[in-house]
Protein backbone atom coordinates (compact mmCIF):
# COMPACT_ATOMS: atom_id res chain seq x y z
CA UNK A 1 0.00 0.00 0.00
CA UNK A 2 1.08 3.60 -1.10
CA UNK A 3 -0.56 6.91 0.79
CA UNK A 4 -1.25 8.74 -3.06
CA UNK A 5 -1.43 12.11 -3.43
CA UNK A 6 -2.85 11.59 -7.14
CA UNK A 7 -1.68 10.08 -10.19
CA UNK A 8 -1.80 12.15 -13.61
CA UNK A 9 -1.12 12.33 -17.35
CA UNK A 10 1.09 15.39 -18.48
CA UNK A 11 3.98 16.81 -20.33
CA UNK A 12 7.37 16.30 -17.91
CA UNK A 13 8.55 19.15 -16.97
CA UNK A 14 11.65 19.29 -15.88
CA UNK A 15 14.84 17.21 -16.06
CA UNK A 16 16.56 15.76 -19.38
CA UNK A 17 12.80 14.31 -20.57
CA UNK A 18 11.10 17.84 -20.63
CA UNK A 19 9.11 17.76 -23.01
CA UNK A 20 7.79 13.79 -23.30
CA UNK A 21 4.48 13.06 -22.28
CA UNK A 22 5.11 11.28 -18.84
CA UNK A 23 2.65 9.49 -16.32
CA UNK A 24 2.86 11.10 -12.53
CA UNK A 25 2.37 9.33 -9.42
CA UNK A 26 2.74 11.65 -6.66
CA UNK A 27 2.98 10.34 -3.61
CA UNK A 28 2.26 12.16 -0.22
CA UNK A 29 4.05 13.13 2.31
CA UNK A 30 7.51 15.26 3.34
CA UNK A 31 9.85 15.85 5.05
CA UNK A 32 10.62 19.00 4.12
CA UNK A 33 9.04 22.54 3.87
CA UNK A 34 10.85 24.33 1.30
CA UNK A 35 10.57 27.73 1.32
CA UNK A 36 9.15 28.17 -2.69
CA UNK A 37 7.47 24.63 -2.71
CA UNK A 38 4.84 24.50 -5.48
CA UNK A 39 2.94 21.11 -3.94
CA UNK A 40 2.06 22.05 -0.50
CA UNK A 41 -0.99 20.02 -1.27
CA UNK A 42 0.93 16.82 -1.11
CA UNK A 43 1.99 17.29 2.75
CA UNK A 44 -2.03 16.37 3.01
CA UNK A 45 -3.39 12.92 3.58
CA UNK A 46 -3.52 11.36 0.50
CA UNK A 47 -5.36 7.68 -0.54
CA UNK A 48 -3.82 4.44 0.30
CA UNK A 49 -3.97 2.73 -2.88
CA UNK A 50 -2.88 -1.18 -3.59
CA UNK A 51 0.46 -1.34 -5.56
CA UNK A 52 -1.99 -3.51 -8.57
CA UNK A 53 -4.20 -0.30 -8.41
CA UNK A 54 -1.53 2.35 -9.22
CA UNK A 55 -0.17 0.28 -11.58
CA UNK A 56 -3.66 0.12 -13.30
CA UNK A 57 -3.97 3.73 -13.29
CA UNK A 58 -0.73 4.58 -15.20
CA UNK A 59 -1.64 1.70 -17.36
CA UNK A 60 -4.73 3.63 -18.48
CA UNK A 61 -2.67 6.41 -20.35
CA UNK A 62 -0.36 5.74 -23.72
CA UNK A 63 3.32 6.31 -22.39
CA UNK A 64 5.95 4.32 -21.05
CA UNK A 65 7.14 6.94 -19.09
CA UNK A 66 6.66 7.33 -15.45
CA UNK A 67 7.57 9.86 -12.32
CA UNK A 68 7.46 8.94 -9.11
CA UNK A 69 7.73 12.22 -7.05
CA UNK A 70 6.06 13.93 -4.24
CA UNK A 71 5.94 15.31 -1.51
CA UNK A 72 9.31 12.92 -0.83
CA UNK A 73 8.00 9.44 -2.30
CA UNK A 74 11.74 7.80 -0.77
CA UNK A 75 9.67 8.28 2.49
CA UNK A 76 7.21 5.39 1.96
CA UNK A 77 9.34 2.33 1.68
CA UNK A 78 6.93 0.69 -0.85
CA UNK A 79 7.63 3.25 -3.16
CA UNK A 80 10.55 0.92 -3.94
CA UNK A 81 8.62 -2.18 -4.61
CA UNK A 82 6.04 0.05 -6.85
CA UNK A 83 9.46 1.82 -8.76
CA UNK A 84 10.50 -2.45 -9.11
CA UNK A 85 7.20 -3.34 -10.71
CA UNK A 86 7.19 -0.69 -12.89
CA UNK A 87 10.56 -1.52 -14.26
CA UNK A 88 9.29 -5.38 -15.02
CA UNK A 89 6.58 -3.78 -17.06
CA UNK A 90 9.35 -2.30 -19.29
CA UNK A 91 8.46 1.56 -17.95
CA UNK A 92 11.10 3.95 -17.93
CA UNK A 93 11.07 5.29 -14.44
CA UNK A 94 11.78 8.34 -12.68
CA UNK A 95 12.28 9.04 -9.48
CA UNK A 96 12.22 13.00 -8.28
CA UNK A 97 13.73 12.92 -4.66
CA UNK A 98 14.84 15.48 -2.41
CA UNK A 99 17.91 14.37 -1.61
CA UNK A 100 17.81 14.35 1.79
CA UNK A 101 17.12 10.22 2.40
CA UNK A 102 19.32 7.60 1.85
CA UNK A 103 19.28 6.27 -1.74
CA UNK A 104 20.99 2.79 -1.41
CA UNK A 105 17.51 0.98 -2.47
CA UNK A 106 17.15 2.56 -5.00
CA UNK A 107 17.06 0.30 -8.21
CA UNK A 108 19.75 1.06 -10.33
CA UNK A 109 17.51 1.17 -13.81
CA UNK A 110 15.67 3.90 -11.79
CA UNK A 111 16.88 7.59 -13.34
CA UNK A 112 17.03 9.41 -10.50
CA UNK A 113 16.53 13.56 -10.56
CA UNK A 114 17.99 14.34 -6.93
CA UNK A 115 17.42 17.80 -5.51
CA UNK A 116 20.29 19.73 -3.68
CA UNK A 117 18.63 22.20 -1.59
CA UNK A 118 20.04 25.20 -1.82
CA UNK A 119 20.12 27.93 1.54
CA UNK A 120 17.33 29.79 -0.24
CA UNK A 121 14.95 26.78 0.23
CA UNK A 122 15.46 26.67 3.79
CA UNK A 123 17.23 23.43 3.97
CA UNK A 124 20.71 24.00 2.62
CA UNK A 125 21.81 21.85 4.61
CA UNK A 126 19.79 18.36 3.90
CA UNK A 127 21.42 16.93 1.64
CA UNK A 128 22.79 13.28 2.20
CA UNK A 129 26.66 13.33 0.63
CA UNK A 130 26.94 9.78 0.84
CA UNK A 131 23.63 9.62 -1.91
CA UNK A 132 26.59 11.18 -4.39
CA UNK A 133 28.16 7.19 -4.53
CA UNK A 134 24.79 5.79 -5.65
CA UNK A 135 24.62 8.31 -8.35
CA UNK A 136 24.60 6.38 -11.74
CA UNK A 137 25.58 8.06 -14.79
CA UNK A 138 22.37 8.29 -16.22
CA UNK A 139 21.28 9.94 -12.95
CA UNK A 140 20.80 14.08 -12.47
CA UNK A 141 20.95 16.60 -10.21
CA UNK A 142 19.13 19.60 -9.28
CA UNK A 143 19.54 23.28 -7.86
CA UNK A 144 16.45 25.56 -7.63
CA UNK A 145 17.97 29.08 -7.26
CA UNK A 146 16.21 31.93 -5.60
CA UNK A 147 18.90 34.22 -5.74
CA UNK A 148 22.68 34.78 -6.27
CA UNK A 149 23.68 33.11 -2.95
CA UNK A 150 21.90 30.05 -3.85
CA UNK A 151 24.13 30.11 -7.36
CA UNK A 152 27.48 30.74 -5.52
CA UNK A 153 26.40 27.63 -3.19
CA UNK A 154 25.30 25.25 -6.45
CA UNK A 155 29.03 26.02 -7.99
CA UNK A 156 30.33 25.33 -5.09
CA UNK A 157 28.96 22.53 -4.29
CA UNK A 158 29.79 20.97 -7.90
CA UNK A 159 33.09 21.97 -7.72
CA UNK A 160 34.02 20.18 -4.32
CA UNK A 161 31.95 17.23 -4.95
CA UNK A 162 33.67 17.11 -8.71
CA UNK A 163 30.46 16.83 -10.44
CA UNK A 164 31.34 18.08 -13.80
CA UNK A 165 30.23 15.97 -16.71
CA UNK A 166 27.24 14.85 -15.02
CA UNK A 167 23.61 15.97 -15.94
CA UNK A 168 23.46 19.34 -13.54
CA UNK A 169 20.29 21.52 -14.04
CA UNK A 170 19.69 25.29 -12.46
CA UNK A 171 16.14 25.75 -12.41
CA UNK A 172 15.10 29.42 -11.30
CA UNK A 173 12.28 30.15 -8.84
CA UNK A 174 10.90 32.56 -11.15
CA UNK A 175 9.33 34.92 -8.71
CA UNK A 176 12.53 36.13 -7.14
CA UNK A 177 15.22 35.62 -9.83
CA UNK A 178 14.52 36.30 -13.59
CA UNK A 179 15.89 33.71 -15.79
CA UNK A 180 17.65 36.02 -18.08
CA UNK A 181 19.74 37.25 -14.69
CA UNK A 182 20.73 33.26 -14.20
CA UNK A 183 21.33 33.07 -17.94
CA UNK A 184 23.62 35.99 -17.58
CA UNK A 185 25.82 34.55 -14.61
CA UNK A 186 26.24 30.81 -15.69
CA UNK A 187 27.51 32.47 -19.56
CA UNK A 188 29.80 34.44 -17.33
CA UNK A 189 31.27 31.37 -15.28
CA UNK A 190 30.83 29.17 -17.73
CA UNK A 191 28.86 27.16 -15.64
CA UNK A 192 28.67 23.47 -16.23
CA UNK A 193 24.95 22.67 -15.66
CA UNK A 194 21.59 23.48 -18.24
CA UNK A 195 19.46 25.68 -17.46
CA UNK A 196 15.83 24.95 -17.57
CA UNK A 197 12.58 26.56 -16.74
CA UNK A 198 9.46 24.81 -15.44
CA UNK A 199 7.81 23.71 -18.74
CA UNK A 200 4.51 22.71 -17.48
CA UNK A 201 4.05 26.12 -15.86
CA UNK A 202 5.36 27.66 -18.63
CA UNK A 203 2.46 25.96 -20.40
CA UNK A 204 -0.20 26.01 -17.78
CA UNK A 205 -0.62 22.07 -17.85
CA UNK A 206 -0.77 20.15 -14.64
Amino acid sequence: MLEVCEVFYSLQGESSFAGLPCVFIRLSGCNLRCTWCDTQYAFETGTMMELERILDEVGKYPTKLVEITGGEPLLQEQSINLMQKLLEQRYTVLLETNGSIILNKVPPQVIKIVDVKCPGSGHGDSFLKQNLAFLQPHDELKFVLADRADYIFALDFIKQSSLQGRHLIFSPVTSSLKPETLAEWMLEDGASARLQLQLHKILSIA
